[in-house]
């Protein structure tokens, strides 16, 4: 029985090979910095108002000049049409219908061209390359498609030790050895409904928007090298994609207050506080925990986490530290992973109805009286 969205990662822990579980659910090392984003949300305790009169609530949250039906988006989760059939276009098309923000992973196997027909308002994040020319001809295709809102993950200028990745079978490129041919033809729901429907509809997987160009199918050892080389990037190539990308421009992956007010003076529109749910380094300081720092130096700035969030508690918590928006990852690929659409367009009724309640419960009408009610117990 699905109630809730942890229930769906017990679902699709049946249902995936383990190896591509283990690549979904597993963070880096010692995995501190994943349960830490739990830890963070915990701690906070909520103070409820009573009597107020709670009739017609609203969720519609407004962000980077648009308003949307709840106060929380669909994170950009990497090859995603490996877990769940056409996984790319089913997030995009529930985020359409439901009226969140959807993010397209840069290590996604959907060409974006595809993805923003699919809905419009989509946003694209990129892994940006190592070289300056394929930044800006990366920039330039993203542009060209339609997008409208560019995020630059900046946390990843080193491959992280995910050991967890290595001990599961997963390695990118992806490696057919017997281990994984076992793990594959053990799960044979996903075998025969995600698989081999991706292999008979468009071939081998590829990562398609690593570069202008498609990048590097996921067995090729040039996948490795294609995310391998970011370790000189730098704020002064912020600097030259703002000057180029005319449309909203985030920066994703930031922590520290200082990196804030770096993006804040070069004229980024937002960042989102990220550890990248932990799989990046470990023991990194939780999105939750950065929070109040970083929107002391946001100014015009929108800000935006993610990280361990589950719960429509969790949600109001955010936005009642100063975020304005948070995004969710993992509990919606495992939505999509056991049931396509339906069951993605359920989780996110899920955590529409849950925010909708906990409101009420709070004794507030809509989402912005979470930051002028004092809804977080202060110790």
């Amino acid at each position: 029985m699905i109630l809730n969205l942890d229930d769906y990662e017990i679902a699709a822990r049946r249902r995936l090979p383990r190896p591509l579980f283990q690549y979904v659910a597993g963070a880096s090392e010692t995995a501190a910095a994943r349960e830490d984003n739990r830890a963070a949300l915990d701690e906070l305790k909520l103070v409820p108002r009573v009597l107020r009169g709670v009739e017609g609530r609203t969720l519609r949250q407004r962000l980077l000049g648009e308003e949307w039906a709840a106060p929380f988006g669909i994170a950009p989760m990497g090859i995603s049409a490996l877990m769940a059939l056409d996984g790319d276009n089913v997030a995009a098309r529930v985020a359409d219908r439901e009226g969140i923000p959807y993010v397209l992973s840069g290590s996604s196997l959907t060409r974006l061209e595809e993805v923003i027909e699919t809905n419009p308002r989509a946003w694209f994040q990129a892994y940006v390359p190592g070289e300056e020319d394929r930044i800006e001809a990366l920039v330039a295709r993203v542009a060209a498609a339609g997008y409208r809102t560019l995020v630059l993950t900046a946390d990843t200028a080193v491959l992280a030790n995910r050991e967890n990745n290595l001990r599961a079978g997963f390695s990118t490129p992806l490696r057919f050895t017997p281990r994984l041919l076992w793990d594959f033809g053990i799960k044979p729901r996903w075998l025969l409904t995600t698989f081999l429907p991706t292999l008979r509809r468009r071939g081998m997987p590829h990562f398609e928007n690593s570069h202008a160009q498609r990048g590097a199918p996921i067995v090729s050892r040039q996948a490795a090298r294609d995310f391998g080389r970011k370790d000189h990037l730098n704020w002064d190539h912020v600097r030259r994609i703002r000057d180029q990308w005319k449309g909203k421009l985030v920066v994703k992956g930031v922590l520290s207050h200082l990196d804030v007010a770096l993006a804040r003076d070069i004229g980024c529109d937002g960042v989102v506080l990220s550890n990248h749910g932990g799989r990046q380094l470990d023991h990194a300081i939780s999105a939750i925990r950065a929070l109040p720092r970083a929107k002391a130096e946001a100014g015009h700035m929108a800000i935006m986490v993610d990280g361990g969030i589950r719960r429509g508690t969790d949600v109001v918590k955010a936005l009642a530290l100063g975020a304005d928006f948070v995004f969710i990852g993992r509990p919606f690929l495992y939505a999509s992973t056991i049931g396509g659409e339906g069951s993605l367009g359920g989780a996110v009724q899920i955590m529409k109805n849950e925010i909708y309640r906990d409101l009420g419960l709070l004794g507030l009408r809509s989402t912005g009286e979470t930051r002028s009610s004092p809804v977080l117990h202060q110790t």
